[in-house]
């Protein structure tokens, strides 16, 4: 497998926008797709916050989706997907209904709530605004880059030991085919062995992406005992993987599945009660998948690969929130 930008937007046909508040210290993420794209989500923690995610099941009408969102804020949060779903409204996206086009806009969010920033935003919360500029951004985005770590909806994000944030990372599979993700890690447990410098996804880094330590010659005892942020903290890390392959609802839905195995490889303890740990997947359509069977299992294996590095590069690429008694970001201590 090879890479290149090492971002989402290695898949073509997806552009990615953020938007956040410093003060409020939290923020929301969207991944806007050119054409309507296929998509499935599959949820694993005990505590998930979503929007429209039953239409992604099977035997829904609707099958396609115009875009994803992933916002701070626990439930206060899904206000958000109003805010995306009027800029795609604004240029005239959506499924349409009788010439009435309704923007299909499936989210998830995280609980940053208690992370030190200004949460006294008056009678209605800030984030279908952030939703909006989010998509806007999305939408005006031309080459592809966008930033990583303490931005959009990792801005607020946080592990048990070290600022969390927004990672993505990308491949090829031997099939020609691409597979990237976006993870906002916002884990109730920890993305490193200990405290670090290893990450526990780091058996599968590329190009010195998370730092270039690799694995301890043996995982201390210590570390293996399950480490959270406690009862009053619930967390989730959120993830959308996308690929150019031509997929049905149901290959999605494998490759959703699939996916979620990098939360395991990249994060420890996982999908616990307090986290609402969500894999979103979504296909493009560019490129014919040699295979149903095979080909399928190379893409959901490069998949939870590519799941791991971007939640583990979330951390490494995160700065520390300027709050007293703040986590310190993993670069504080380790360096770039």
């Amino acid at each position: 497998m090879t890479r290149r930008k090492n971002l989402i937007t290695d898949v073509a046909g997806l552009r990615v926008g953020h938007a956040h508040d410093p003060a409020l210290a939290s923020g929301v993420t969207c991944v806007l797709f050119d054409e309507a794209a296929v998509a499935a989500v599959d949820a694993r923690g005990g505590g998930p916050g979503t929007r429209e995610t039953d239409l992604l099941d099977a035997g829904r009408t609707v099958e396609r989706i115009d875009a994803l969102f992933l916002s701070g804020g626990s439930a206060f949060g899904l206000d958000a997907g109003s805010g995306v779903q009027a800029s795609l409204r604004g240029r005239g996206r959506g499924f349409d209904v009788g010439g009435m086009r309704v923007p299909i806009v499936p989210g998830a969010i995280l609980f940053d709530l208690l992370n030190g920033g200004d949460k006294a935003w008056g009678r209605y919360p800030v984030y279908r605004e952030l939703g909006f500029a989010a998509a806007e951004a999305a939408a005006e985005a031309e080459d592809g880059a966008f930033a990583l770590g303490t931005v959009g909806a990792g801005f607020g994000a946080t592990t048990v030991n070290y600022k969390g944030g927004l990672g993505s990372a990308s491949a090829v599979t031997e099939d020609g085919l691409t597979v990237a993700a976006l993870a906002a890690t916002n884990a109730c447990g920890s993305a490193v062995i200990g405290d670090g410098p290893w990450f526990w996804a780091a058996a599968f880094e590329e190009d010195g992406e998370l730092g270039g330590h690799g694995l301890p010659a043996q995982v201390p005892p210590s570390a293996r005992a399950p480490r959270s942020k406690g009862v009053l903290q619930a967390s989730t890390t959120l993830v959308i993987v996308a690929t150019d392959a031509v997929l049905t609802r149901n290959e999605v839905q494998r490759l959703a599945v699939m996916a979620q195995d990098g939360f395991a490889r990249a994060l420890h303890p996982v999908h616990t009660p307090l986290d609402g740990d969500i894999a979103f997947a979504a296909a493009t359509g560019k490129k014919p998948l040699p295979d149903p069977v095979f080909a399928l299992m190379r893409l959901g294996t490069a998949a939870a690969q590519v799941v791991a590095r971007a939640i583990a590069r979330g951390v490494h690429e995160a700065t520390a929130l300027p709050f007293p008694g703040a986590l310190p970001a993993w670069t504080d201590r380790f360096g770039g």
